[in-house]
Parts: structure tokens; C-alpha cells; sequence
């Protein structure tokens, strides 16, 4: 019998965690299959294969994207001429849609069923692209519930899988643990800083964020602040960014990893806009959320919304439960001033934990289990 072929792209490192809870279900019921395409480190721990580094795909900007355009364009063209030689089972393209949904219009049209893991948020900007969805995609799993019926309006089959990280996070946080396993005090007051996992990201808020740090230690010196990096490269390039900001001698507790550690253990937390934001909000931390870019996507992209929000709990809300600070206004006086009410308001504190806890279980559900029997049904009708 021939090996089935599974062939998977994630592009950054939400979507290399997103994918490998999928394979935490799928792995077990085709033991033998092969798994291929663009992931990362969580997806190799199912026996995932990346044949290109997926950094290479981790680029946010519209300008940002057009100076790698070549590279990426390249890299995508000779992927999938791989997949059309090999035809495999099922194409799962995880987020990343700019590079996936080209992708997966030609497989499909070539007979390969597609899925897609994670909606693009049409609901938010660029709701014409679900006509480019539907001619893209087989099947669409969708993580958040108000997604399931937008799609089965449009004819696109689609399931509601819950969010991944409502299962992989505790309803209850250990605070205490998450702080005596980084050294800190039981009556701490820390903050957590969360400048994103892009290059892009770390480039344009570090500066802002760190600043905002100054700015809160002038209020309280014995402030501790912590700021989790993904990777090696990720923490060289912000602390050279701080050093040529010359914000070096704030004093921060630099990790590689540990994010979830480090916002379990935060009286609140200053995220860049992100799925990030969203793991905060299901940790009960209060937060500020901030996102700055360069200029000339800003220009375009501020015009393109369909909602007042941009950070994920608020969109989920439908309500600002946490300030939003967007480019010009994400200075480090309304940051710091957001913070500090936070870090002080106990009223404010309470209500936003019962609001996330709600929000998390409307979130929860057997994600691993649900996604995986999603796909076996789709190579099953095939």
C-alpha cells in the first residue's frame, strides 16, 4: 500500500503551534503517513517534515512582504510543483493566506482536496477574499463560532473546531508556580512586555514598549518586567534595538521562551495586536494591546477595517475590554497610563477575569479531536 502523503504549510509560530495540536489528533490515526510541507518546531514533534525553513514565510506588511516577494513567490512555486507530482491525501494551508490560498486553488483544481486551519479575518478586513475561499478551499475549520455560519452561507463547508489554546491554557492559572520557576518574589508587581514574534513586530514596537517601562518604573521602581523572545535571533535583534535606544539600563528579565510561563505570572501585560493577545486574555491578565508597522502600511491598512477593534478579545467581545493603542497613538505616556491603571484598579481586574473566563469556555472544545476527524472525513470522501 502506498505511504499516504499528508502536506501541510504553516508560516509563522502561532500557526507551527496551531498545527501541531492538529497533529496531536491526526498523527495517532495515520501512524505511517508522511507529513511534509512549511512547519516548525511543535509540528516536528509529531514526525513533521519542513522542506523550507518557515521563517522564511514569517514576514507582516504589505511593503515588508513585497521587499521578500521573489523569495517567497519561489519558494511556493517549487512546493507546488512537489505536491502536484506527488498528489498527497489532503493539502492543509494553516493561516498564513496570502501564501496558502494561491496555493491552494491550483491543488484543488488539480483534484487535491484543500482545507484551511484558521479562517482569514474576512470578518474584520478584505471580505471579498471569500469568493477567492471558496474557489481555494474544500473545507474550512474555523476556531472562533460566529465563523462557522459566515461560511456555510457562502457554500464553503466549514467546522467549528474551538481554539487550540483554550484547551492548551489552564481555566486557573498557577501564578505562584509560574513565578517562583522565574525567580520572583510571591508579592511581586510584574509586568510582561509581548513586542511580537516577527522580526517586523520587534523592529517597530520594542523601542515604544521598553520606553513605556521607563515610564512605569518612574512610578514604582521596584516594578519587575519580564519579556519572553521565541528564539535566539528574535532576542539578539531586540536587544540591540534597546541598546541603540539607549534603554538598556531598564532593567528587564530577557527569555528565550517562556511566554506562557511569563504571562502566567504578570499582574498585567503590554501585547503587540496578535493571536498573543488572545492567550493573555485566556491567562485573566489584564492588558494593554499596541501595534505599530511601517508607515506606509499603516497608511493603507487603517482604511481597510470593518470593525472599531483590532485585538482579538475585543473583536471576540464586541467591546473595547482592554485598550487598543494603534501606531502614532501607541506612545509610551498612553501605554504607561493604561498599565498603571490596570496594575492599580482592583474593580477593573475582577470584571475583566470573569469577562475572560467566559471567553474562555465559549472557546473550549476537543480541538485535536474535532480538526483530526475533519480532515480523515475529507480524505475519506475524496
Amino acid at each position: 500500500m502506498t505511504r499516504p502523503i499528508i502536506s501541510m504549510v504553516a508560516g509563522e509560530t502561532s500557526g507551527d503551534m496551531l498545527a501541531a495540536r492538529l497533529l496531536s489528533g491526526l498523527r495517532p490515526q495515520l501512524p505511517d503517513s508522511l507529513m511534509h510541507g512549511i512547519g516548525g518546531k511543535h509540528m516536528a514533534e509529531y514526525g513533521f517534515q519542513s522542506d523550507y525553513p518557515m521563517e522564511k514565510l514569517s514576514v507582516r506588511g504589505l511593503f515588508e512582504v513585497l521587499i521578500h516577494y521573489r523569495e517567497i513567490s519561489g519558494i511556493r512555486k517549487q512546493l507546488m510543483a512537489q505536491l502536484l507530482d506527488e498528489k498527497p491525501e489532503v493539502f492543509i494551508g494553516v493561516d498564513a493566506p496570502d501564501f496558502n490560498l494561491d496555493l491552494e486553488v491550483q491543488l484543488k483544481r488539480a483534484g487535491i482536496p484543500t482545507m484551511h486551519y484558521i479562517s482569514p479575518s474576512i470578518w474584520a478586513w478584505r471580505g471579498g477574499r471569500i469568493k477567492k475561499i471558496a474557489e481555494a478551499v474544500s473545507h474550512m475549520l474555523v476556531i472562533f463560532p460566529f465563523e462557522e455560519e459566515i461560511y456555510r452561507k457562502a457554500g464553503i463547508p466549514a467546522t467549528y473546531v474551538g481554539h487550540p489554546l483554550a484547551q492548551v491554557i489552564p481555566m486557573e492559572p498557577d501564578v505562584e508556580a509560574a513565578r517562583e520557576e522565574l525567580g520572583l518574589e510571591a508579592d511581586a508587581r510584574v509586568v510582561t512586555i509581548l513586542p511580537g514574534s516577527r522580526m517586523s513586530e520587534i523592529k517597530y514596537n520594542t523601542t515604544a514598549f521598553i520606553a513605556t517601562a521607563k515610564l512605569l518604573l518612574q512610578r514604582d521602581p521596584h516594578l519587575q518586567f519580564l519579556v519572553p523572545m521565541v528564539g535566539a535571533k528574535q532576542r539578539a535583534y531586540y536587544s540591540e534595538l534597546v541598546l541603540a535606544a539607549q534603554l538598556d539600563e531598564v532593567p528587564i528579565l530577557l527569555m528565550e521562551g517562556k511566554s506562557h510561563t511569563a504571562i502566567a505570572a504578570a499582574d498585567v501585560v503590554l501585547v503587540a495586536s496578535g493571536t498573543a493577545s488572545l492567550e493573555v486574555a485566556l491567562f485573566k491578565k489584564p492588558m494593554v494591546i499596541a501595534y505599530k508597522m511601517m508607515a506606509a502600511s499603516w497608511h493603507v491598512l487603517k482604511h481597510m477595517g470593518y470593525q472599531p477593534w483590532i485585538g482579538l478579545p475585543n473583536i471576540i467581545a464586541e467591546d473595547f475590554l482592554v485598550p487598543e493603542f494603534l501606531q502614532s497613538a501607541a506612545t509610551p505616556q498612553n501605554m504607561a497610563d493604561a498599565l498603571w491603571q490596570q496594575l492599580n484598579d482592583v474593580a477593573l481586574q475582577k470584571r475583566l477575569k470573569q469577562r475572560f473566563t467566559d471567553m474562555h469556555q465559549d472557546l473550549l472544545r476537543d480541538t485535536a479531536s474535532i480538526s483530526a476527524q475533519a480532515v480523515l472525513n475529507l480524505i475519506h470522501n475524496r
